[in-house]
Formats: structure tokens, sequence, C-alpha cells
């Protein structure tokens, strides 16, 4: 039902506008550092900190730098953060070997990570582009990405990366049956309470670009996603998508990308119920930086209303490459 407004004069909504103060104490969705999970980057070397040309103001960074970087979130109040590793052709092949070696780099990271800053919670990704020749997320076998050998490597990953500390799962490939085997897997080799946030309805975006810039996929990857990335005309899909990972197992789900998907957070948190997380993906942000860079907007504005849409459209949470900057913001620095 809706309420009935008084007639004007009685009624008149912007005294509710007219200070901060009153605009605080009416304000409907708030949003805080706890809700923020940083991505990064993660690279081989040593006191690295490398720029992504199409993502200014992020870098790649060795794992001494990586710890650092976990320390800051920690202490601005950022509560997890998510490793993507960058590979370079030599660690690519065909049967992907290297995501599921114990020593790889994500591995290396996340050990490092807890062993400095154990509080922060440290989520990986689950999938195969960073270790294949072919920039895919799955195994390719007649110009066919195959779901049920793929599903069968994600376990040997999800596994390699539970074993090394991992906090949080991202299996973020989209192959079916994918939640259900890896959580399977984790409850037989005694990960009881390692956590899965699925990438559940990932859609077959435009907005990737600069992220596979980041993590050395651009080159590698040969034709397109869309055999197991959802098709961005569906909304209904998405719904099935993450009923069935929920049912299989998944703690949190996620939508991917973020902004131009408002609308499938609001549908999947009112309609499920579960854990909501979206992701602030490489080209919203670039877009937001470069526009910022160029004078056509105010960046931290626009830094903070896209974040605070999220929190609106329902997330519990956002994945972003803001978050330190906006926890800076918010603590008054």
């Amino acid at each position: 039902m809706t309420p009935v407004q008084a007639p004007f004069p009685q009624s008149r909504p912007r005294r509710l506008r007219a200070s901060p103060a009153r605009r605080a104490l009416v304000a409907e969705t708030r949003l805080a550092p706890a809700d923020l999970i940083w991505p990064v980057f993660v690279r081989d070397g040593n006191a690295v900190e490398e720029p992504v040309a199409s993502m200014p103001g992020v870098v790649r960074r060795s794992i001494d730098r990586v710890v650092e970087a976990a320390r800051e979130a920690a202490d601005l109040g950022i509560p997890a953060i998510c490793l993507f590793p960058y590979t370079g052709a030599e660690q690519r092949t065909a049967d992907c070997a290297e995501a599921w070696n114990p020593d790889n780099l994500s591995n290396r990271a996340t050990r490092a990570i807890k062993a400095a800053v154990p509080e922060i919670a440290v989520m990986t990704d689950v999938a195969l582009d960073p270790y294949s020749d072919t920039g895919h997320d799955g195994f390719v076998e007649g110009g066919r990405i195959v779901n049920d050998a793929t599903v069968e490597a994600l376990v040997k990953q999800a596994l390699a990366q539970a074993e090394a500390g991992a906090d949080i799962l991202g299996p973020s490939d989209m192959m079916d049956g994918r939640i259900g085997a890896i959580r399977a897997a984790l409850e037989q080799a005694g990960h009881t309470d390692v956590t899965i946030m699925s990438y559940a309805a990932k859609y077959a975006s435009a907005f990737y670009g600069p992220f596979r810039d980041a993590v050395g996929a651009a080159s590698a990857l040969k034709g397109d996603k869309k055999t197991y990335q959802m098709d961005p005309a569906n909304t209904d899909e998405a719904l099935r998508m993450v009923a069935r990972d929920l049912s299989e197992g998944a703690d949190m789900v996620m939508v991917k990308p973020g902004m131009p998907y408002l609308d499938i957070c609001r549908r999947v948190k009112a309609e499920l119920g579960a854990p909501t997380f979206a992701y602030q993906v490489s080209g919203e942000y670039a877009m937001i930086r470069a526009a910022a860079l160029n004078g056509w907007i105010d960046g931290e504005r626009a830094m903070m209303e896209s974040l605070g849409c999220f929190k609106r459209a329902g997330c519990d949470g956002i994945l972003s490459y803001f978050a330190p900057a906006a926890a800076r913001l918010m603590a008054g620095g």
C-alpha cells in the first residue's frame, strides 16, 4: 500500500534534504568499508608494483606488496581481498596444470597473506583462464569448451586453494555442476569451513576487457565465452542459475558485471534472499577513472555514488577496485 502524502504546503519533502545531518538521518541505505572486497592482481617478482595501463591507479603487485595491500585493507576495515594471478605465456598450457600447483602464484600469495595478516579473509578465483593457452575458463576440445572434464580440473584447483588457506573460493567459470562437485570435494577433504561465493550470474559482457589485460589473458583468448557465460538479454535465467548454485552448496552468490545489472542484483536478493554480491568490473572502473582524469566528472563523487547504488539494489557487498580509496574517504582520509 502506498502511503498517502499530505498536501502541499504541509508536506515539503525538501525539509529532509535541507542539511547533511537531516539527509543522514533518513538515508535508506548505508555504505561501509565492511561492505567491500578488494580485487588485487599478483605477479612474480619482489618489490614490484606494475601499472595496468587500461586501469589507471591499479597495479600488479609482487607477493610482498600484496601482503602490504592486505595489511592496508585490514587497517581500513575492508574484510576481504581477492587474488587474481598475472601469468605469462610460459605458464599457460593445454592441460592447465599450473592451476592446481600447490606452489603457484595464487597459492603462495594466499599463504603469505594468511601468515602476515590472518584476520583478513582471502578470496581466490577458481577458473582455468589464467593457466590456459586458449584464455578460456575451461578445456577446449575440437573448438568446443567441454564441461565435465573442466569441472574435474576445477575441483583440483579448488582443493589446492583451500589447502593453501583460502577462506573464500570464487568459482568464476560458469561450468554446469561445478559448485556441487567442489563442495563435495571440500567436505570429503575436511575443508568444511571454506566458503564458496559462486559467480552464479556471470554475463558474457563487453566490460571485462581491462581485466584481461591485467591478468595477461587478452592476447591468449581465442574466440568468445558466449557458450558458457550468460546472455545479457536474460533475467529469469539468472534466477535459475543462482538457485541452482545455492542448491549445490554455494554460501554466497555474485552478479557480474555490476552497475549494468542492478536489476539482476535486486531480483536475486528479493526473490532468493541469499547473501548477494556484485562485482564492479574493470570496464566499469576504467570508465569512471578515465572520465574523472579527463575532468568530465567528479571522480570521488562518482565512485561513492556507484558503490552506493549496489547497496540500494540490495547487495550485501561489492567487489571493487575502488575499495581502498572508498574506505579512506569514508574514514575521512
